[in-house]
Protein backbone atom coordinates (compact mmCIF):
# COMPACT_ATOMS: atom_id res chain seq x y z
CA UNK A 1 0.00 0.00 0.00
CA UNK A 2 1.43 3.40 -0.93
CA UNK A 3 1.28 6.29 1.50
CA UNK A 4 -1.33 8.34 -0.35
CA UNK A 5 -3.66 5.33 -0.50
CA UNK A 6 -3.17 4.72 3.23
CA UNK A 7 -3.97 8.34 4.10
CA UNK A 8 -7.11 8.22 1.97
CA UNK A 9 -8.16 5.00 3.71
CA UNK A 10 -7.54 6.46 7.17
CA UNK A 11 -9.66 9.47 6.23
CA UNK A 12 -12.43 7.16 4.99
CA UNK A 13 -12.56 5.10 8.21
CA UNK A 14 -12.53 8.11 10.53
CA UNK A 15 -15.74 8.27 12.54
CA UNK A 16 -17.14 4.98 11.24
CA UNK A 17 -19.30 3.22 13.81
CA UNK A 18 -18.61 -0.45 14.52
CA UNK A 19 -20.66 -2.69 16.84
CA UNK A 20 -18.33 -5.03 18.75
CA UNK A 21 -20.04 -7.94 20.49
CA UNK A 22 -18.58 -10.97 22.25
CA UNK A 23 -16.53 -12.13 25.22
CA UNK A 24 -15.08 -9.34 27.35
CA UNK A 25 -12.21 -9.62 29.81
CA UNK A 26 -9.45 -7.77 31.59
CA UNK A 27 -5.80 -8.12 30.57
CA UNK A 28 -3.48 -7.43 33.49
CA UNK A 29 0.30 -7.22 33.06
CA UNK A 30 2.65 -7.47 36.02
CA UNK A 31 6.17 -6.34 35.13
CA UNK A 32 9.32 -6.91 37.14
CA UNK A 33 12.91 -8.05 37.30
CA UNK A 34 14.25 -11.54 37.90
CA UNK A 35 17.62 -11.72 39.64
CA UNK A 36 17.43 -14.99 41.54
CA UNK A 37 15.81 -18.41 41.81
CA UNK A 38 13.49 -19.11 44.70
CA UNK A 39 14.97 -21.20 47.56
CA UNK A 40 11.55 -22.83 47.90
CA UNK A 41 11.37 -24.28 44.38
CA UNK A 42 13.29 -24.11 41.07
CA UNK A 43 11.35 -21.06 39.87
CA UNK A 44 12.34 -17.42 39.21
CA UNK A 45 11.49 -14.74 41.76
CA UNK A 46 9.84 -11.72 40.10
CA UNK A 47 10.49 -8.40 41.84
CA UNK A 48 7.45 -6.39 40.76
CA UNK A 49 8.14 -2.93 39.32
CA UNK A 50 4.90 -2.01 37.52
CA UNK A 51 1.40 -3.15 36.63
CA UNK A 52 -0.92 -2.21 33.77
CA UNK A 53 -4.58 -3.05 33.23
CA UNK A 54 -6.57 -2.86 29.99
CA UNK A 55 -9.61 -4.24 28.21
CA UNK A 56 -9.11 -7.59 26.51
CA UNK A 57 -10.88 -9.86 24.00
CA UNK A 58 -13.75 -7.93 22.33
CA UNK A 59 -12.79 -4.99 24.53
CA UNK A 60 -9.43 -4.86 22.79
CA UNK A 61 -11.17 -4.95 19.41
CA UNK A 62 -13.25 -1.95 20.51
CA UNK A 63 -10.16 -0.13 21.82
CA UNK A 64 -8.48 -0.58 18.45
CA UNK A 65 -11.54 0.64 16.56
CA UNK A 66 -11.43 3.83 18.62
CA UNK A 67 -7.64 4.18 18.35
CA UNK A 68 -7.85 3.95 14.55
CA UNK A 69 -10.32 6.83 14.49
CA UNK A 70 -13.64 4.98 14.51
CA UNK A 71 -16.42 4.81 17.07
CA UNK A 72 -16.85 1.50 18.88
CA UNK A 73 -20.10 0.36 20.46
CA UNK A 74 -19.22 -2.46 22.85
CA UNK A 75 -21.93 -5.00 23.70
CA UNK A 76 -20.81 -7.63 26.19
CA UNK A 77 -21.72 -9.37 29.44
CA UNK A 78 -19.83 -8.90 32.70
CA UNK A 79 -19.78 -10.52 36.12
CA UNK A 80 -21.16 -8.81 39.19
CA UNK A 81 -17.85 -9.16 41.06
CA UNK A 82 -15.17 -6.60 41.92
CA UNK A 83 -13.29 -7.32 38.68
CA UNK A 84 -16.52 -6.60 36.80
CA UNK A 85 -16.69 -3.16 38.38
CA UNK A 86 -13.06 -2.57 37.41
CA UNK A 87 -13.92 -3.64 33.87
CA UNK A 88 -16.88 -1.24 33.71
CA UNK A 89 -14.64 1.60 34.85
CA UNK A 90 -12.12 0.78 32.10
CA UNK A 91 -14.88 0.88 29.48
CA UNK A 92 -16.11 4.22 30.82
CA UNK A 93 -12.59 5.68 30.66
CA UNK A 94 -11.88 4.67 27.05
CA UNK A 95 -12.28 7.57 24.60
CA UNK A 96 -14.27 6.79 21.46
CA UNK A 97 -15.98 3.81 23.07
CA UNK A 98 -19.63 3.44 24.07
CA UNK A 99 -20.32 0.56 26.43
CA UNK A 100 -23.48 -1.52 26.69
CA UNK A 101 -22.47 -3.96 29.42
CA UNK A 102 -24.91 -6.56 30.71
CA UNK A 103 -24.23 -7.78 34.27
CA UNK A 104 -24.96 -11.36 35.28
CA UNK A 105 -25.42 -12.21 38.95
CA UNK A 106 -23.01 -14.82 40.25
CA UNK A 107 -20.79 -14.83 37.17
CA UNK A 108 -17.02 -14.39 37.44
CA UNK A 109 -15.50 -11.75 35.17
CA UNK A 110 -12.68 -13.16 33.07
CA UNK A 111 -9.21 -11.79 33.82
CA UNK A 112 -5.85 -12.85 32.39
CA UNK A 113 -2.77 -11.94 34.43
CA UNK A 114 0.59 -12.08 32.65
CA UNK A 115 3.88 -11.88 34.55
CA UNK A 116 6.65 -10.35 32.44
CA UNK A 117 10.41 -9.89 32.93
CA UNK A 118 12.91 -8.57 30.37
CA UNK A 119 10.19 -8.54 27.72
CA UNK A 120 9.39 -12.23 28.19
CA UNK A 121 6.27 -13.74 29.74
CA UNK A 122 7.08 -15.99 32.68
CA UNK A 123 3.54 -17.11 33.47
CA UNK A 124 -0.10 -16.43 32.63
CA UNK A 125 -2.87 -16.99 35.16
CA UNK A 126 -6.51 -17.07 33.93
CA UNK A 127 -9.54 -16.60 36.18
CA UNK A 128 -12.78 -17.21 34.32
CA UNK A 129 -16.20 -18.74 33.91
CA UNK A 130 -16.46 -20.40 30.51
CA UNK A 131 -20.04 -21.67 30.76
CA UNK A 132 -22.78 -20.08 28.63
CA UNK A 133 -24.21 -16.81 29.87
CA UNK A 134 -27.61 -16.94 31.56
CA UNK A 135 -30.84 -16.58 29.55
CA UNK A 136 -31.39 -13.19 31.21
CA UNK A 137 -27.91 -11.94 30.26
CA UNK A 138 -28.37 -13.36 26.75
CA UNK A 139 -31.65 -11.45 26.33
CA UNK A 140 -30.03 -8.27 27.65
CA UNK A 141 -27.10 -8.62 25.28
CA UNK A 142 -29.36 -9.13 22.27
CA UNK A 143 -31.40 -6.08 23.25
CA UNK A 144 -28.19 -4.03 23.53
CA UNK A 145 -27.11 -5.21 20.07
CA UNK A 146 -30.44 -4.30 18.50
CA UNK A 147 -30.29 -0.84 20.10
CA UNK A 148 -26.70 -0.26 18.96
CA UNK A 149 -27.06 -1.31 15.33
CA UNK A 150 -28.44 2.03 14.06
CA UNK A 151 -25.95 3.92 11.85
CA UNK A 152 -23.26 1.27 12.25
CA UNK A 153 -21.03 0.28 9.35
CA UNK A 154 -20.18 -3.27 10.41
CA UNK A 155 -20.68 -5.81 13.18
CA UNK A 156 -17.75 -7.80 14.58
CA UNK A 157 -18.45 -10.90 16.66
CA UNK A 158 -15.50 -11.87 18.84
CA UNK A 159 -15.72 -15.44 20.17
CA UNK A 160 -13.19 -16.33 22.87
CA UNK A 161 -15.15 -19.43 23.98
CA UNK A 162 -16.07 -17.85 27.33
CA UNK A 163 -19.81 -18.42 26.93
CA UNK A 164 -21.02 -15.19 25.33
CA UNK A 165 -21.38 -16.27 21.70
CA UNK A 166 -24.39 -18.55 22.02
CA UNK A 167 -26.61 -19.75 19.18
CA UNK A 168 -29.16 -17.07 20.05
CA UNK A 169 -26.50 -14.31 20.05
CA UNK A 170 -25.17 -15.48 16.68
CA UNK A 171 -28.67 -15.50 15.21
CA UNK A 172 -29.37 -12.02 16.59
CA UNK A 173 -26.08 -10.69 15.15
CA UNK A 174 -26.96 -12.14 11.73
CA UNK A 175 -30.42 -10.57 11.83
CA UNK A 176 -29.15 -7.18 12.99
CA UNK A 177 -26.41 -7.03 10.35
CA UNK A 178 -28.81 -8.11 7.61
CA UNK A 179 -31.40 -5.54 8.66
CA UNK A 180 -28.77 -2.78 8.72
CA UNK A 181 -27.25 -3.95 5.42
CA UNK A 182 -23.74 -4.17 6.88
CA UNK A 183 -21.11 -6.94 6.96
CA UNK A 184 -20.85 -9.37 9.87
CA UNK A 185 -17.28 -10.49 10.63
CA UNK A 186 -16.56 -13.32 13.07
CA UNK A 187 -13.39 -14.05 15.01
CA UNK A 188 -14.02 -17.75 15.74
CA UNK A 189 -13.18 -20.37 18.36
CA UNK A 190 -13.76 -24.11 18.44
CA UNK A 191 -13.57 -27.11 16.14
CA UNK A 192 -16.30 -26.01 13.72
CA UNK A 193 -17.18 -22.81 11.87
CA UNK A 194 -20.62 -24.10 10.89
CA UNK A 195 -22.27 -22.71 14.03
CA UNK A 196 -21.77 -19.13 12.78
CA UNK A 197 -24.07 -19.60 9.78
CA UNK A 198 -24.05 -17.46 6.59
CA UNK A 199 -21.82 -14.63 7.88
CA UNK A 200 -19.87 -12.40 5.52
CA UNK A 201 -16.40 -13.27 6.77
CA UNK A 202 -14.79 -15.60 9.32
CA UNK A 203 -11.28 -14.62 10.44
CA UNK A 204 -9.45 -17.47 12.21
CA UNK A 205 -5.74 -17.63 12.89
CA UNK A 206 -3.71 -20.48 11.44
CA UNK A 207 -4.06 -22.63 14.55
CA UNK A 208 -7.83 -22.17 14.65
CA UNK A 209 -8.16 -23.06 10.97
CA UNK A 210 -6.03 -26.18 11.41
CA UNK A 211 -8.14 -27.26 14.38
CA UNK A 212 -11.42 -26.70 12.53
CA UNK A 213 -10.52 -28.89 9.53
CA UNK A 214 -7.81 -31.13 11.03
CA UNK A 215 -5.33 -30.20 8.30
CA UNK A 216 -1.82 -28.65 8.35
CA UNK A 217 -1.42 -24.99 7.36
CA UNK A 218 2.35 -24.50 7.15
CA UNK A 219 2.66 -23.80 3.42
CA UNK A 220 0.57 -21.81 0.96
CA UNK A 221 -0.65 -25.02 -0.68
CA UNK A 222 -1.63 -26.55 2.67
CA UNK A 223 -3.39 -23.34 3.66
CA UNK A 224 -5.36 -23.29 0.40
CA UNK A 225 -6.54 -26.86 0.98
CA UNK A 226 -7.53 -26.06 4.56
CA UNK A 227 -9.44 -22.93 3.54
CA UNK A 228 -11.39 -24.77 0.85
CA UNK A 229 -12.22 -27.54 3.32
CA UNK A 230 -13.40 -24.96 5.85
CA UNK A 231 -15.61 -23.24 3.27
CA UNK A 232 -17.14 -26.60 2.36
CA UNK A 233 -17.98 -27.25 6.01
CA UNK A 234 -19.78 -23.97 6.73
CA UNK A 235 -22.03 -21.30 5.19
CA UNK A 236 -19.67 -18.31 5.45
CA UNK A 237 -19.23 -16.25 2.29
CA UNK A 238 -15.47 -15.98 2.85
CA UNK A 239 -12.72 -17.07 5.24
CA UNK A 240 -9.59 -15.01 5.94
CA UNK A 241 -6.83 -16.80 7.85
CA UNK A 242 -4.14 -14.79 9.64
CA UNK A 243 -0.72 -16.49 9.39
CA UNK A 244 1.56 -14.32 11.53
CA UNK A 245 4.77 -13.49 9.60
CA UNK A 246 3.39 -15.18 6.46
CA UNK A 247 0.59 -12.62 6.18
CA UNK A 248 -3.03 -13.54 5.46
CA UNK A 249 -4.80 -15.81 2.98
CA UNK A 250 -8.35 -15.29 1.68
CA UNK A 251 -10.84 -17.80 0.32
CA UNK A 252 -14.05 -16.46 -1.22
CA UNK A 253 -16.67 -18.91 -2.52
CA UNK A 254 -16.20 -19.59 -6.21
CA UNK A 255 -12.83 -17.82 -6.39
CA UNK A 256 -9.20 -18.85 -6.17
CA UNK A 257 -7.43 -18.45 -2.83
CA UNK A 258 -5.40 -15.23 -2.62
CA UNK A 259 -2.32 -14.82 -0.41
CA UNK A 260 -1.42 -11.43 1.11
CA UNK A 261 2.17 -11.28 2.31
CA UNK A 262 3.32 -9.22 5.28
CA UNK A 263 6.49 -7.16 5.64
CA UNK A 264 9.04 -8.57 8.12
CA UNK A 265 8.54 -7.19 11.64
CA UNK A 266 10.55 -7.18 14.85
CA UNK A 267 8.05 -9.08 17.00
CA UNK A 268 7.95 -7.89 20.61
CA UNK A 269 4.55 -9.17 21.74
CA UNK A 270 1.81 -10.85 19.70
CA UNK A 271 -0.89 -10.33 22.35
CA UNK A 272 -3.99 -8.81 20.77
CA UNK A 273 -2.62 -8.55 17.22
CA UNK A 274 -5.63 -10.48 15.92
CA UNK A 275 -7.97 -8.03 17.64
CA UNK A 276 -6.20 -5.12 15.95
CA UNK A 277 -6.51 -6.79 12.55
CA UNK A 278 -10.20 -7.44 13.18
CA UNK A 279 -10.79 -3.78 14.10
CA UNK A 280 -8.98 -2.49 10.99
CA UNK A 281 -10.81 -4.97 8.78
CA UNK A 282 -14.21 -3.96 10.18
CA UNK A 283 -13.51 -0.24 9.80
CA UNK A 284 -12.29 -0.59 6.22
CA UNK A 285 -15.32 -2.64 5.19
CA UNK A 286 -17.59 -0.15 6.98
CA UNK A 287 -15.99 2.54 4.80
CA UNK A 288 -16.93 0.46 1.70
CA UNK A 289 -13.35 -0.54 0.90
CA UNK A 290 -12.90 -3.62 -1.24
CA UNK A 291 -11.85 -6.74 0.64
CA UNK A 292 -8.26 -6.70 -0.66
CA UNK A 293 -7.71 -3.11 0.52
CA UNK A 294 -9.28 -3.92 3.90
CA UNK A 295 -6.92 -6.88 4.32
CA UNK A 296 -3.87 -4.74 3.49
CA UNK A 297 -4.92 -2.28 6.20
CA UNK A 298 -5.44 -5.14 8.67
CA UNK A 299 -1.98 -6.55 7.93
CA UNK A 300 -0.36 -3.15 8.44
CA UNK A 301 -2.22 -2.50 11.71
CA UNK A 302 -1.43 -5.97 13.08
CA UNK A 303 2.22 -5.52 12.18
CA UNK A 304 2.37 -2.28 14.12
CA UNK A 305 1.06 -3.77 17.38
CA UNK A 306 3.37 -6.80 17.45
CA UNK A 307 6.22 -4.32 17.82
CA UNK A 308 4.65 -2.98 21.03
CA UNK A 309 4.49 -4.44 24.53
CA UNK A 310 1.25 -5.82 25.96
CA UNK A 311 -2.25 -5.73 24.53
CA UNK A 312 -1.60 -2.66 22.40
CA UNK A 313 -3.52 -0.52 19.91
CA UNK A 314 -2.56 1.06 16.60
CA UNK A 315 -3.28 4.71 15.74
CA UNK A 316 -3.38 6.42 12.32
CA UNK A 317 -0.04 8.04 13.17
CA UNK A 318 1.43 4.58 13.89
CA UNK A 319 0.25 3.28 10.52
CA UNK A 320 1.56 6.31 8.63
CA UNK A 321 4.91 5.98 10.42
CA UNK A 322 5.13 2.28 9.64
CA UNK A 323 4.36 2.83 5.97
CA UNK A 324 6.93 5.63 5.77
CA UNK A 325 9.54 3.40 7.41
CA UNK A 326 8.85 0.64 4.89
CA UNK A 327 10.02 2.91 2.05
CA UNK A 328 13.11 4.30 3.78
CA UNK A 329 16.77 3.55 3.66
CA UNK A 330 18.44 3.13 7.07
CA UNK A 331 19.84 6.66 6.84
CA UNK A 332 16.26 7.98 6.77
CA UNK A 333 15.38 6.63 10.22
CA UNK A 334 14.79 10.19 11.41
CA UNK A 335 11.12 9.87 10.36
CA UNK A 336 9.30 8.35 13.33
CA UNK A 337 5.91 7.94 14.98
CA UNK A 338 4.88 9.96 18.05
CA UNK A 339 5.42 6.87 20.21
CA UNK A 340 8.95 6.33 18.90
CA UNK A 341 9.61 10.05 19.35
CA UNK A 342 8.80 9.80 23.06
CA UNK A 343 11.24 6.92 23.51
CA UNK A 344 13.98 8.78 21.66
CA UNK A 345 13.36 11.99 23.60
CA UNK A 346 13.62 10.06 26.88
CA UNK A 347 17.09 8.94 25.81
CA UNK A 348 18.09 12.48 24.87
CA UNK A 349 16.95 13.79 28.22
CA UNK A 350 18.83 11.06 30.05
CA UNK A 351 21.94 12.33 28.26
CA UNK A 352 21.25 15.92 29.38
CA UNK A 353 20.36 17.22 25.90
CA UNK A 354 18.08 20.22 25.27
CA UNK A 355 15.12 19.35 23.04
CA UNK A 356 13.52 21.78 20.58
CA UNK A 357 10.30 21.46 18.61
CA UNK A 358 8.86 23.22 15.59
CA UNK A 359 6.22 22.31 13.06
CA UNK A 360 4.84 23.17 9.67
CA UNK A 361 3.77 21.97 6.22
CA UNK A 362 7.18 22.43 4.51
CA UNK A 363 5.46 21.88 1.19
CA UNK A 364 8.10 23.33 -1.16
CA UNK A 365 11.35 23.51 0.78
CA UNK A 366 13.15 26.81 0.08
CA UNK A 367 15.96 29.00 1.38
CA UNK A 368 13.73 30.53 4.04
CA UNK A 369 12.93 27.08 5.47
CA UNK A 370 16.60 26.11 5.64
CA UNK A 371 17.55 29.33 7.44
CA UNK A 372 14.60 28.92 9.83
CA UNK A 373 15.55 25.36 10.72
CA UNK A 374 19.22 26.29 11.16
CA UNK A 375 18.29 29.05 13.61
CA UNK A 376 15.92 26.71 15.43
CA UNK A 377 18.63 24.06 15.83
CA UNK A 378 20.92 26.71 17.28
CA UNK A 379 18.57 27.03 20.27
CA UNK A 380 18.68 23.33 21.19
CA UNK A 381 20.77 20.18 21.05
CA UNK A 382 18.14 18.15 19.20
CA UNK A 383 15.38 19.48 16.92
CA UNK A 384 12.05 17.74 16.29
CA UNK A 385 9.97 18.84 13.30
CA UNK A 386 6.24 18.08 13.43
CA UNK A 387 5.05 17.64 9.84
CA UNK A 388 1.43 18.04 8.72
CA UNK A 389 -0.01 15.10 6.78
CA UNK A 390 -1.58 15.72 3.39
CA UNK A 391 -5.07 15.65 4.90
CA UNK A 392 -4.29 18.25 7.55
CA UNK A 393 -2.67 20.50 4.93
CA UNK A 394 -5.82 20.36 2.82
CA UNK A 395 -7.78 21.50 5.86
CA UNK A 396 -5.37 24.41 6.42
CA UNK A 397 -4.48 25.41 2.87
CA UNK A 398 -7.28 24.18 0.62
CA UNK A 399 -7.84 21.30 -1.81
CA UNK A 400 -4.96 22.20 -4.17
CA UNK A 401 -2.35 21.65 -1.48
CA UNK A 402 0.03 20.07 -0.75
CA UNK A 403 2.13 20.28 -3.88
CA UNK A 404 4.43 17.54 -2.59
CA UNK A 405 3.07 14.48 -0.78
CA UNK A 406 3.88 13.54 2.81
CA UNK A 407 6.56 10.98 1.96
CA UNK A 408 8.42 13.44 -0.28
CA UNK A 409 8.24 16.26 2.28
CA UNK A 410 9.34 14.00 5.14
CA UNK A 411 12.31 12.61 3.21
CA UNK A 412 13.57 16.06 2.20
CA UNK A 413 13.35 17.34 5.78
CA UNK A 414 15.08 14.23 7.13
CA UNK A 415 17.97 14.89 4.76
CA UNK A 416 18.79 18.21 6.49
CA UNK A 417 21.61 18.16 9.05
CA UNK A 418 19.74 20.59 11.33
CA UNK A 419 16.75 18.23 11.70
CA UNK A 420 17.04 15.33 14.15
CA UNK A 421 13.50 13.87 13.97
CA UNK A 422 10.53 14.29 11.62
CA UNK A 423 7.19 13.31 13.14
CA UNK A 424 4.06 13.38 10.91
CA UNK A 425 0.81 14.39 12.62
CA UNK A 426 -2.72 14.15 11.23
CA UNK A 427 -4.53 16.52 13.60
CA UNK A 428 -5.30 20.09 12.61
CA UNK A 429 -2.78 21.36 15.20
CA UNK A 430 0.37 19.84 16.70
CA UNK A 431 -0.83 20.26 20.30
CA UNK A 432 -0.95 16.54 21.09
CA UNK A 433 2.50 16.06 19.58
CA UNK A 434 3.91 18.94 21.64
CA UNK A 435 2.37 17.48 24.79
CA UNK A 436 4.00 14.11 23.99
CA UNK A 437 7.43 15.61 23.24
CA UNK A 438 7.47 18.14 26.13
CA UNK A 439 10.19 20.20 24.41
CA UNK A 440 12.47 22.52 26.34
CA UNK A 441 12.01 25.12 23.62
CA UNK A 442 9.05 25.54 21.24
CA UNK A 443 9.86 27.44 18.04
CA UNK A 444 7.74 29.20 15.42
CA UNK A 445 8.36 31.92 12.87
CA UNK A 446 8.46 35.63 13.69
CA UNK A 447 5.11 36.07 11.91
CA UNK A 448 3.63 34.66 15.14
CA UNK A 449 3.59 36.14 18.62
CA UNK A 450 4.24 34.09 21.74
CA UNK A 451 0.55 34.31 22.57
CA UNK A 452 -0.53 32.80 19.25
CA UNK A 453 1.89 29.85 19.14
CA UNK A 454 -0.07 26.60 19.56
CA UNK A 455 1.19 24.82 22.67
CA UNK A 456 3.04 27.87 23.96
CA UNK A 457 1.06 28.03 27.21
CA UNK A 458 1.64 24.32 27.81
CA UNK A 459 5.41 24.57 27.31
CA UNK A 460 5.77 27.67 29.49
CA UNK A 461 3.64 26.08 32.23
CA UNK A 462 6.28 23.40 32.85
CA UNK A 463 9.20 25.83 32.54
CA UNK A 464 10.00 25.63 28.81
CA UNK A 465 10.62 28.50 26.39
CA UNK A 466 8.85 29.82 23.32
CA UNK A 467 11.20 31.30 20.71
CA UNK A 468 10.37 33.10 17.45
CA UNK A 469 12.76 32.52 14.54
CA UNK A 470 13.51 35.23 12.00
CA UNK A 471 12.05 34.87 8.51
CA UNK A 472 13.96 35.45 5.27
CA UNK A 473 12.20 38.18 3.30
CA UNK A 474 10.82 37.19 -0.09
CA UNK A 475 10.76 33.45 0.49
CA UNK A 476 7.57 31.51 1.17
CA UNK A 477 5.77 28.50 -0.29
CA UNK A 478 2.77 30.66 -1.25
CA UNK A 479 5.04 33.09 -3.11
CA UNK A 480 6.82 30.21 -4.86
CA UNK A 481 3.52 28.73 -6.06
CA UNK A 482 2.41 32.13 -7.30
CA UNK A 483 5.63 32.47 -9.29
CA UNK A 484 5.21 28.99 -10.79
CA UNK A 485 1.66 29.84 -11.90
CA UNK A 486 2.78 33.16 -13.38
CA UNK A 487 5.64 31.51 -15.30
CA UNK A 488 3.21 28.87 -16.62
CA UNK A 489 0.98 31.50 -18.24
Amino acid sequence: MDLSTLQAQLTAISGRKIVCIGDLMIDRYVYGDVARISPEAPIPVLAKTAETVMLGAVGNVARNVAALGGQAVLCAPMGDDAVGQELAALVEAEPGLIGHLVPQAGRQTTVKVRFVASGQQLLRVDSETASAISPEAEAGLIAALEAAIADCGAVVLSDYAKGTVTAAVIKAAQAAATKAGVPLIVDPKGRSFSKYGPVDLIKPNAGELALAVDLPVYTDAQTEAALLAALASCEAKAILVTRAAQGMSLAVRGQAVVHFHAKPREVFDVSGAGDTGLAALGLALAAKADLASAIELAILASGVVVEKAGTATASPADLIGAELAAHMAPTEAKIVTPESMQQIVSGWRAAGLKVGFTNGCFDILHRGHVAYLAQSRGWCDRLIVGLNTDRSIRVLKGPERPINDLESRALVLAGLAHVDLVVPFDEDTPLNLIAAARPDVLIKGADYTEATVVGGDLVKAYGGQVRLAALVDGYSTTAAIARFKKDAL
